[in-house]
């Protein structure tokens, strides 16, 4: 068979280019190329060329999966690409009774080159993203689409990354810190992915990537896996180190979906994994994760109609003064599912505040303590905790202001807690929110101290009255001189600034001396007492604020009341 019969006729464009056509074996290695071909491929001559060397730019996972559903299916495909010497060109890849067939033809052009360029230059920005130069979601959705439906037992991986920590950064460094950490976060990645898939930024801090390799599931866990490792090591910004992880989930088609928005579903799931059971990991796909996000979307529709069906309750945890003198309580949230039982908090709060309901919920608490609170000795006061969400939501003070004058609950005998996130946003309107709360008589309490974005200023510039040590460093207090020595700094310090100190999560009798002899002002845990209802409220009350609990608790640090 001669030349004219293994290669077919080559076309002319309309600005002259010379089709370039070859013929590539099931291998991929040259059988047999036109002029064309041979003119601007420097590598023509080469003995056993491949079609990579050929087209560099096909080793890349996407073309390079297209080239493989080519050969797979049958069905013919067209690949545009960027070639040193033609820039823009179309490759019509169909399979032939004789091997792969390749046609190169110059990317259809209107106008002089300026338009062109300006042309290409347009189109760069709508698939790519300005800050980091990936590819972006517009991109990412197009090359996911064209690569599924799979057609063999294994198709391509798709990767869900988000950076752990990185809010922070934002709120405390501000965007450009950010943005530097973006950019860097990008590179990190790409460096760590090299050649073997791309990687998209989808927005803020998500990033995607699509992987093809012919042992696709051992090696997008291994993929994954040394993301998890590489991001363990901190970002330096402007002499900085900052330390922010990414959590990754990975799915694979086909066996995890064979159309983009169900292999989409799955990465994100299992991302939803990672994060859930501690950040800065990497999880793949597994059906079982379904069970747990079906049951996060019962939660979030069942608590849409929770406060209507009189579902949350009230639970009230003794806050003791040495020797044993019951000052208060504080109030928590508690939600009794009709069908599951009762809820964490934990569960459902984060759930609430991300739906928009949190301001609803906690105006119903805290009206329903308060008044609960009107039958209790007037020295008795009532700690009530503020979600980021409430806090953060304009009006609060005339709300909490409005919610004392219609119950009649005195402002005086209210404490209300923050976190110490709260206060990394909008810091001039948190310090008015909390002077106007200070002038109304409410007593202020920065909660979980220590274990979020601590900062001396924060205990310099705002109006606490307490600050109250997160039990991370209470529950190891009696094995841990660490522990023990930022206890007592914090009690130091806070007696200093003329703030009282309250300890939570007090669970031994052991703990509860040693903070006793170290001048901690009060306590709160279950070796105290545990949250109670309303109705045993009344009974501790009654008996002088000494449970069973409480008798035991001070009898064994042998201090009586």
């Amino acid at each position: 068979m001669d030349r004219s019969q293994r290669i077919p006729h080559e076309p002319k464009s309309a600005n002259r280019f010379e089709a370039a056509v070859s013929l590539w074996d099931l291998d991929l290695r040259l059988l047999d190329s036109s002029k064309g071909f041979q003119d601007h491929t420097a590598l023509a001559s080469k003995k056993d060329l491949t079609l990579w060397e050929a087209y560099p730019a096909l080793a890349k996972p996407v073309p390079a999966a297209l080239i493989r559903q080519a050969i797979d299916t049958g069905e013919p495909r067209t690949i545009q690409i960027d070639t040193p010497k033609q820039g823009k060109c179309n490759l019509l890849v169909s399979l032939i009774h004789t091997g792969l067939l390749v046609i190169e033809t110059k990317a259809a052009s209107i106008g002089p080159p300026s338009e062109d360029n300006e042309k290409a230059q347009l189109i760069h920005q709508a698939t790519h993203d300005v800050l980091t130069g990936l590819p972006n979601r517009r991109q990412f959705s197009a090359e996911l689409a064209q690569l599924l439906p799979a057609s063999g037992k294994i198709g391509p991986a798709l990767m869900q990354l988000d950076l752990d920590d990185f809010k922070p950064v934002n709120d405390t460094l501000g965007h450009g810190a950010g943005d530097i950490v973006l950019k860097l976060a990008a590179e990190r990645i790409k460096e760590t992915l090299g050649q073997g898939g791309t990687v998209y930024r989808l927005a803020g801090d998500e990033f995607a990537i699509i992987q093809v390799r012919p042992q696709q599931a051992f090696e997008a866990e291994q993929l994954a896996d040394a993301l998890v490792a590489a991001f363990k090591k901190p970002f330096i910004v402007n002499g900085i180190s900052l330390f922010v992880g990414v959590s990754v989930g990975v799915a694979i088609a086909p066996r995890d979906g064979n159309e983009d928005e169900q292999l989409m579903k799955a990465a994100d799931v299992a991302l939803y994994a990672a994060k859930k059971e501690g950040r800065r990991r990497a999880r793949t796909f597994d059906p079982t994760m379904l069970i747990v996000v079906e049951q996060r979307e019962l939660l979030r529709r069942s608590l849409r109609v929770a406060l209507q069906r009189d579902e949350f309750f009230i639970e009230y945890q003794p806050l003791i003064e040495p020797p044993s003198t019951v000052v208060g309580f504080e109030a928590l949230l508690r939600w009794r599912h009709p069908t599951l039982g009762i809820i964490p908090p934990a569960a459902f709060i984060p759930m609430a505040e991300a739906d928009g309901l949190m301001r609803e919920i906690g105006q119903w608490m805290l009206e329903e303590a308060c008044r609960e609170a009107l039958s209790w000795p007037e020295h008795y006061t009532l700690a009530v905790n503020l979600s980021p969400a409430e806090f953060l939501t304009p009006g609060l003070t005339d709300r909490v202001s409005q919610t004392l004058d219609i119950v009649g609950f005195p402002a005086e005998r209210l404490e209300l807690e923050i976190t110490e996130g709260v206060l990394l946003e909008r810091t001039i309107n948190n310090l008015d929110t909390l002077n106007t709360l200070n002038v109304l008589g409410i007593q202020i309490s920065l909660d979980d101290f220590g274990t979020e974005y601590s900062s001396l200023s924060y205990l310099k510039n705002f109006p606490f009255d307490t600050i109250k040590i997160d039990r991370y460093f209470i529950k190891d207090l009696m094995q841990d001189t660490k522990s023990q020595t930022i206890v007592r700094s914090v009690i130091s310090l806070a007696h200093g600034l003329d703030m009282r100190v309250t300890a939570e999560g007090v669970e031994t009798p052991q703990q509860a001396g040693w903070l006793l002899q170290e001048g901690c002002d009060r306590l709160q845990g279950y070796c105290i007492s545990p949250p109670m209802r309303a109705e045993r409220l009344e009974e501790f009350i009654r008996q002088g604020g000494r449970s069973q609990s409480t008798a035991t608790t001070f009898d064994e640090i042998h201090i009586r009341p």
